[in-house]
């Protein structure tokens, strides 16, 4: 792994690793927004073939991107005001979250469980009753890179607000679990870790933090599920979570470039599935983003959250310079993204 000091640090700073994850998460969503609820046979006979697929014009994103802002713009408040904790955290990113429900730019479909939680964070409630703990949809971590791009975080801290910002709006264990994995894979990126090595390093993880609940970030979470413990309730989560990751790997060890990547992993429409497909395609090639957000996109599932999550991780992986100059010059929201990327990266 590329560390922060020294000349490794130079070069995983200079890769410039959340501007590319930024824009590559922006430039998967617009990719997979128009062929979302279509399968590939439909994909193709309206796009043509698969590797070949083109940016929209204009490349307009979903509430994926959205939320990422959301959730990014919230960190960077609770940051400027200290060091980053569950308290310091929580209220900006409430806020953020609510001003996405009620902005007149959010009319791109957005699910149903942020838009039922929002409602309710909007009010002077704790946020653990707004929480949906039945949910455990892609929404929580289609918007969790930014922590894992947020230079200077404890793994306690990356862990907590990845968990948290998913529980605001998707209480489920499954969808907390997900949400850290998606982080920590980011994460590990940006920081120089190479991509054949990196499901043994999530499953690792997984297994170490099983029964590990994050009782100061999550609270009394975990009371409104019914389980027995705090552990019982957590240890759902990473179960799902490592029995999809056994999936991918079993998948990477015969890989199939032509098939949709969703027949092995999922569709992606719950979060440990678009945590696994989008892993799946930017694995496929690693070398190759852009092939990887058109293999995302062209996928029978949730294909803006399966490429928005391709992006991330192809862009964390490779840095701002993995995009095309042109791609990156239209997408919707390009200035929000490269500020928010210039902040991290510097």
């Amino acid at each position: 792994m590329i560390g922060t000091n020294g000349m490794n640090g130079t070069l995983t700073r200079t890769k410039q690793a959340a501007t590319g994850s930024l824009i590559g998460l922006a430039l998967g969503d617009a990719l997979g927004f128009p062929t979302e609820f279509s399968d590939v046979p439909a994909i193709l006979g309206k796009f043509g073939p698969w590797r070949e697929m083109d940016l929209p014009k204009p490349a307009i994103v979903t509430d994926d991107t959205q939320m990422t802002l959301a959730l990014a713009q919230g960190i960077r408040t609770a940051m400027d005001r200290g060091l980053l904790g569950p308290l310091r955290l929580a209220r900006p990113v409430r806020e953020e979250f609510v001003n996405w429900y009620h902005s007149p730019e959010n009319n791109r479909a957005p699910g149903r469980t942020c838009m039922v939680a929002c409602r309710l964070l909007d009010s002077d409630r704790p946020w653990q009753e707004a929480s949906q703990v039945g949910s455990k949809g892609c929404g929580a971590n289609m918007r969790v890179a930014p922590v894992g791009l947020v230079p200077g975080l404890s793994e306690e801290q990356r862990a907590g607000a990845a968990q948290m910002q998913a529980a605001l709006t998707h209480g489920h264990p499954t969808a907390l679990a997900a949400s850290d994995l998606t982080a920590r894979a980011v994460f590990l990126l940006a920081q120089g870790a190479e991509p054949t090595g990196l499901v043994g390093q999530l499953r690792s993880y997984a297994m170490d933090n099983r029964t590990r609940y994050h009782e100061r970030w999550l609270g009394d979470l975990w009371t409104y599920a019914h389980d027995a413990s705090p552990g019982v309730f957590i240890s759902r989560g990473w179960d799902e979570c490592l029995a999809v990751l056994d999936r991918l790997a079993q998948a990477l060890r015969t890989p199939s470039p032509e098939t949709d990547p969703c027949l092995a992993t999922g569709e992606g429409w719950i979060a440990e599935e678009a945590l696994a497909t989008g892993l799946l395609c930017f694995l496929l090639f690693p070398g190759e983003p852009v092939t990887a957000l058109r293999r995302a996109a062209c996928t029978k599932g949730d294909s803006d959250s399966i490429a928005c999550l391709a992006g991330a991780f192809a862009g964390a992986h490779l840095g701002a310079g993995a995009w095309p100059r042109e791609w990156e010059a239209r997408i919707e929201y390009r200035s929000d993204l490269l500020s928010l990327g210039a902040l991290w990266d510097a």
